[in-house]
């Protein structure tokens, strides 16, 4: 009697110890952080922030016939403005002979090419629309390597969809022959469509243009390496070509190429 007893108080005792100290353990899903205690749930708030204001972006090209148009390639961009000024790549609408913009709420308008810049593959496209959505930007708190980020755009045109990735790392260059775009690196999945989309941090906020996989456009087999071009690189060319219609830049050096043609005519003459 007594050791049925005892029996019974320490199963007691252990399943009390299972509801006081196990179960919160279990239901605790939080992440701690330098001493700060962070619950990640969802992005779903950062999502619904940041996905109207990104849209799918096509690039027609005439048919055989010159009569119709067909779809040469596809894209994304992100609205920058409410009066419909919008961030593309230069890949997706160029040599375009016309380029629709299909916003999220299912609105379909033609764009004007206002301008475009090669070495940074960037392009800026506008629609005659008011109060569209936008992007916070985030202007204050730095971009670092870890930190969750979130893709945004319409690949293989199935439709907007988001992946989740890291910041793997900042201050990539020279990726693309003679480029300037100081890329962002991710391992946030960016395929065919993608391309001028947003990439945005947990908080919705746009810290890129999506350009490139580094797998897509090489003869090597690489998995987890997109990348995307800083928003605040991407204002500064979008307000020169706004400005301007294109980016005039400085120059400053010698170019050996005149130099070789001067020297080939002195040469020449000499004989």
């Amino acid at each position: 009697m007594v050791k049925k007893i005892v029996q019974a108080i320490a199963l007691g005792l252990f399943c009390a110890f299972l509801i006081i100290f196990v179960s919160p353990l279990l239901k605790d899903r939080s992440v701690t952080v330098n001493g700060k205690t962070t619950h990640i749930e969802s992005y779903h708030d950062a999502v619904q922030l940041a996905s109207p204001a990104v849209v799918n972006v096509y690039n027609h090209a005439f048919s055989q016939d010159g009569k119709t148009f067909e779809v040469k390639n596809l894209g994304s961009g992100v609205i920058m403005t409410s009066d419909g000024y919008i961030l593309t790549n230069k890949h997706v609408v160029q040599n375009a002979a016309q380029i629709i913009v299909a916003l999220q709420t299912g609105s379909i308008s033609n764009a004007k090419l206002v301008g475009d810049d090669t070495l940074t593959d960037l392009a800026v496209l506008k629609i005659e629309a008011d109060n569209l959505p936008t992007i916070p930007q985030n202007n204050e708190r730095p971009v670092r390597i870890g930190d969750v980020v979130l893709a945004i755009g319409n690949p293989f045109n199935l439709g907007q969809s988001i992946t989740q990735g890291i910041i793997s790392a900042t201050g990539r260059n020279a990726l693309t022959d003679g480029g300037r775009q100081n890329f962002i690196q991710t391992d946030a999945s960016i395929n065919r469509g993608n391309s001028g989309g947003a990439l945005v941090n947990s908080a919705g906020e746009l810290i890129g243009i999506n350009t490139l996989s580094l797998g897509k456009t090489s003869d090597e087999l690489a998995e987890g390496l997109n990348f995307a071009i800083p928003i605040n690189l991407a204002t500064q060319i979008m307000s020169k070509i706004i400005q301007d219609g294109r980016v005039i830049r400085g120059y400053f050096g010698v170019n050996s190429r005149y130099i070789r043609q001067f020297l080939t005519r002195k040469m020449q003459r000499a004989y």
